[in-house]
């Protein structure tokens, strides 16, 4: 295994629109969602350390959430764990993490990932995610794996790569933001389009050129508590500094900036599993489209539902139609799929 190689893992997201299964206490990356035995951040990781050695995945999350990760990954040492004081989005988070690695290893490689997406062929993605690290290992690249759209989604952003390159890596042209319908049915349509699924490689050394020329204030604040960094008075810089950093994302802060980023076209399945339709995709299905996680059903005239309760609670359903039903605790959530965004707005309304 490649000592070299090193990941990120992003685990501090609330994921309100999973509510009222993920809540602000207890996210989705730390729920069995799919009802397979293991939590998505279990899975994730496990995904990862067939590729990179254990020690060298950090797990990035709210401190609120420290707790959580040690009790689900048991292998992890807690200065593997990198707690943030404050929501800032991901630039900062990810420039912590890379000085930190850097300290470690200056020769190292890193993919930045999700905690929570769903992949099933595991074996594909390791094969797709050597081929981005020996890109990057020999190329100034800022790299992504870049996911084939299979629809026209509106809740994703895009990748626009140059129609003109027959590389297996294309050049990136441009980052889209979420488009409207007719936008994204253009995308489809001109075939060199692809979905942003927020899977980041790079060598520390090019990453970090691109915080210094980019963000140079973000930059100088962190650089003041490298001689802090994997000490035990790295805390206390963190605590007391972080939060003074720039509330903005990897992609607008450096990727829509540089250059020289590339992306793979991946070449596993792939979901982001932000909404409960996305897990609907994901779940085995009865003969009338109805996936359930944990419950004991009878269903009569029902179709293309999701139902999600406590492990073998009975619930009896007639003549319902693409709907969520959600029985967590108190809350008993009914609501139609086709207005599964809106999940988001009532769960700040409600401010649980």
């Amino acid at each position: 295994m490649n000592t070299n190689y090193y990941a990120i893992l992003m685990a501090g997201g609330v994921g309100s629109r999973f509510w009222p299964v993920s809540t602000t206490e207890f996210p989705k990356q730390f729920h069995d969602m799919l009802g397979s035995g293991d939590t998505l951040i279990q899975k994730t990781f496990s995904r990862l350390s067939k590729l990179i050695p254990v020690e060298n995945i950090y797990i990035l999350t709210n401190e609120r959430y420290n707790d959580l990760v040690l009790e689900q990954l048991p292998m992890v040492k807690q200065a593997q764990v990198l707690l943030e004081p404050a929501m800032r989005n991901t630039a900062p988070c990810i420039l912590y993490a890379s000085l930190k690695i850097q300290k470690i290893n200056p020769n190292a490689v890193m993919v930045v990932a999700p905690s929570d997406h769903w992949i099933e062929d595991e074996v594909t993605f390791s094969d797709n995610l050597k081929q981005c690290f020996d890109f990057c290992s020999n190329e100034d690249a800022l790299m992504t794996l870049g996911i084939k759209p299979t629809f026209p989604n509106t809740g994703f952003g895009y990748i626009e790569y140059d129609k003109s390159d027959e590389n297996p890596i294309k050049t990136v042209s441009q980052f889209r933001e979420k488009p409207d319908y007719e936008t994204a049915k253009s995308f489809l349509t001109s075939g060199n389009f692809l979905w942003n699924g927020g899977i980041f490689i790079w060598s520390v050394k090019s990453i970090l050129d691109a915080f210094e020329k980019f963000q140079p204030q973000m930059n100088g604040l962190f650089l003041k508590g490298i001689g802090s960094f994997n000490t035990n008075s790295e805390t206390t810089f963190i605590n007391e500094n972080y939060a003074d950093s720039e509330n903005v994302s990897i992609d607008y802060a450096i990727l829509e900036k540089a250059k020289n980023v590339y992306v793979l076209p991946a070449t596993f399945d792939w979901n982001d599993l932000g909404t409960w339709g996305s897990l609907h995709e994901k779940l085995d299905k009865d003969e009338n489209n109805n996936a359930v996680v944990n419950a004991t059903v009878l269903l009569k005239n029902s179709s293309s539902n999701i139902i999600s309760t406590s492990k073998d609670k009975l619930v009896i359903i007639d003549g319902l139609e693409d709907f969520i039903v959600v029985d967590k605790d108190n809350v008993l959530l009914i609501y139609p799929k086709s207005k599964e965004q809106e999940i988001k707005g009532i769960v700040a309304s409600l401010k649980v």
